[in-house]
């Protein structure tokens, strides 16, 4: 149930995503995934700032929405995630003022997030760059946060035009970032898994000179103009 506390409407996190499937997720690119999700889900206008890493960030969705500029709401959040989550907050997209900096970020690793995930500003990008703990925002700037509220806790939200909900599985790599429902995730990972296996045929056949480009004239052939 709901809870109103002062400024903060707060919701009991969702159960989280089975282990062995954000295990599976760890290895698969964020592309591969994003083409067997009808290319048309993701966020747009969100980079990575730390430091990439060998493996796809994957962790259940707690979620946030707080006043632009304002980490009143990401403060509480953090009591509201378990190790292995993804934090993920809707500040808008307002670049005013920073949500995060290198301090809080490394305190959301330090409890166990699996990673952060900001519509608004974060500051101290060289600190954060430094680290692999992922962190993905929408800008930078030097001005630091108010802590005043109001916001919401485990609520549908919105980040670079992607829909979150809570429990959802959140991906992120240097290209981006998905949300995917938890229902039909282990059929989504076949899907992504063959599709890998497909490209590395595509990179043998190129490697032994015996890429087929055929399929280029029938592209061409149904165009309109």
């Amino acid at each position: 149930m709901s809870q109103i506390y002062k400024a903060l409407r707060k919701n009991p996190s969702a159960t989280p995503a089975d282990e062995r499937v954000l295990a599976a997720l760890h290895e698969i690119p964020v592309a591969a995934l994003s083409d067997n999700m009808h290319r048309n889900i993701g966020t747009s206008g969100l980079q990575p700032y730390h430091r990439p890493g060998d493996k796809t960030m994957a962790g259940t969705a707690v979620t946030a929405r707080s006043r632009c500029g304002d980490n009143l709401t990401y403060l509480r959040a953090l009591e509201f995630c378990r190790p292995g989550d993804v934090l993920v907050i809707d500040g808008g997209g307002d670049l005013n003022n920073a949500a995060v900096g290198g301090i809080l970020s490394f305190y959301a690793a330090r409890i166990g997030l699996a990673g952060l995930v900001i519509d608004g500003a974060i500051r101290d990008v060289a600190e954060i760059r430094s680290r692999d703990f992922p962190v993905y925002a929408r800008g930078v700037t030097h001005r630091g946060p108010y802590k005043d509220g109001p916001g919401e806790i485990n609520v549908t939200i919105s980040v670079g035009g992607m829909v979150v909900n809570p429990g959802d599985i959140v991906v992120g790599d240097q290209d981006g970032l998905l949300a995917i429902p938890q229902d039909g995730v282990e059929a989504l990972i076949d899907r992504a898994r063959a599709t890998l296996a497909a490209e590395a045929q595509t990179m043998r056949a190129m490697q032994e000179d015996r890429w087929d480009r055929s399929f280029i004239d029938a592209l061409e052939a149904r165009c309109n103009n």
